[in-house]
C-alpha cells in the first residue's frame, strides 16, 4: 500500500455544513478534518454545502471529496449520488449503504432478516393505539425520528402519559417515527475502519441516555477505552458489529452503536456512516487506542475514496478482528 504522500489525492474538497439539524457539528468535524489534511500536505479546501455544490466542485476542479456532512442530504446518499453523477470519488460508503444506514427503520429490517439482534420496534401511525404500543414494547421505550442523527428528536418514555409529547417532539424533525424497546444496560460503540473493528468504547453519562447534550455539550460524559469487558466478550461484540456493518453494505469507515443487557446480550441500534470528527468524537478516540493519530486517521479515511483500496487498510495495522463478515 502506498504511503499517503505517494498517493495522488489531488485537490480535495471537504464537504461540510449543509442544512440539516446537525450543521454545527458538521462544521466542527469539517474544520478538524481540513486542518489535519493541510498538516499532512494535502491540497484541501472547505466547501459549505449548498444547492450549487456540484457546480462549485466542477468549477473548482476538485479531484475528490471528503464527506464531513452529518444528517439528511449529506449522510443519506443524496450527496453521494450527486458525486457519482459528476464522476467524483468520495470517502466512505456509497449511495445505497448511506441511504440504508441513515434510515433506522430500514437498518433494523435488514438486521432482523440477517439475525442480528436489534430491539423490538413499531412504526408509529395514527391508527396505532397507545395501549397496543404498550403491550408490544412495554415500558420504558424510546421514540426516534427515523432519519436523524446525533440523537436529535429522541425521547425516553417512562409512562403512558408521556407518549403523546414524545411523539410530537420526534415529529418536529420528520414524519417517520418509530418507538423502540428500551434496553437497560451500558452503551458501547464500535468504530470500523477499512474492514476492521477498532477497540470498543463504553459510554457513560448521568443523563437519561447518550443524547445530543451528552455527546456535544456535557462535561459529565465519560468514555472508557479499554471498555472494561473481557477480551472474549469485546471480540464477540467487534465481530458482530462488523456483521451488522457489512449487512447494510457500508464500506470504508463508520461506527456501530450497541447496548449490552444484563445477560451480556448485545443489541444493535444503528450504523453511522459519517461519524463525528470533533474533539469529543468517538472514532478518533478508538483510533488513538490503536496508536493511530488524528491526522493518520483522516488520511486513512480519505484513502477510502480509492474504492479499490478501501478494504485493504486492514493490512496496515494488526487487529484480532478483521475482514469481511457475512451476517448470520
Amino acid at each position: 500500500m502506498p504511503k499517503p504522500n505517494q498517493l495522488h489525492f489531488g485537490k480535495v474538497a471537504v464537504l461540510m455544513g449543509g442544512s440539516s439539524a446537525e450543521r454545527e457539528i458538521s462544521l466542527k468535524s469539517g474544520s478538524a478534518i481540513l486542518t489535519a489534511l493541510k498538516e499532512s500536505n494535502v491540497h484541501a479546501e472547505a466547501i459549505d454545502v449548498s444547492i450549487d455544490v456540484f457546480e462549485k466542485l466542477q468549477a473548482g476542479k476538485y479531484e475528490r471529496a471528503f464527506i464531513a456532512l452529518h444528517g439528511p442530504l449529506g449522510e443519506d446518499g443524496c450527496i453521494q449520488g450527486g458525486l457519482e453523477v459528476i464522476g467524483m470519488p468520495y470517502s466512505g460508503s456509497g449511495v445505497m449503504a448511506s441511504s440504508i444506514c441513515m434510515n433506522k427503520l430500514m437498518t433494523k429490517q435488514i438486521w432482523h432478516g440477517c439475525g442480528i439482534p436489534t430491539p423490538k420496534y413499531r412504526i408509529l401511525s395514527d391508527d396505532l393505539s397507545e395501549d397496543e404500543l404498550l403491550v408490544e414494547l412495554g415500558l420504558p421505550m424510546i421514540f426516534k425520528p427515523v432519519s436523524q442523527g446525533s440523537s436529535i428528536g429522541m425521547t425516553k418514555v417512562n409512562c403512558k402519559a408521556e407518549i403523546a409529547s414524545a411523539w410530537a417532539s420526534a415529529l418536529d424533525f420528520e414524519e417517520a417515527v418509530i418507538a423502540e424497546q428500551w434496553i437497560e444496560g451500558p452503551e458501547y460503540t464500535v468504530a470500523i475502519l477499512g474492514g476492521i473493528a477498532l477497540p470498543v468504547i463504553r459510554l457513560e453519562t448521568p443523563r437519561t441516555f447518550y443524547d445530543y447534550d451528552a455527546k456535544y455539550q456535557s462535561n459529565d460524559t465519560q468514555y472508557h477505552c479499554p471498555c472494561g469487558l473481557s477480551e472474549e466478550l469485546e471480540q464477540q461484540i467487534q465481530t458482530r458489529a462488523l456483521q451488522a456493518f457489512d449487512a447494510t453494505e457500508a464500506t470504508g469507515w463508520g461506527r456501530v452503536d450497541v447496548m449490552l443487557d444484563k445477560d451480556n446480550q448485545p443489541w444493535f441500534l444503528e450504523v453511522n456512516t459519517v461519524p463525528g470528527m470533533t474533539d469529543q468524537s468517538l472514532v478518533p478516540m478508538a483510533a488513538k487506542a490503536k496508536n493511530i493519530s488524528f491526522n493518520e486517521l483522516v488520511i486513512k479515511i480519505l484513502q477510502t475514496s480509492f474504492k479499490e483500496d478501501s478494504e485493504t487498510l486492514a493490512n496496515q495495522f494488526s487487529s484480532p478482528v478483521s475482514g469481511k463478515c457475512s451476517a448470520a
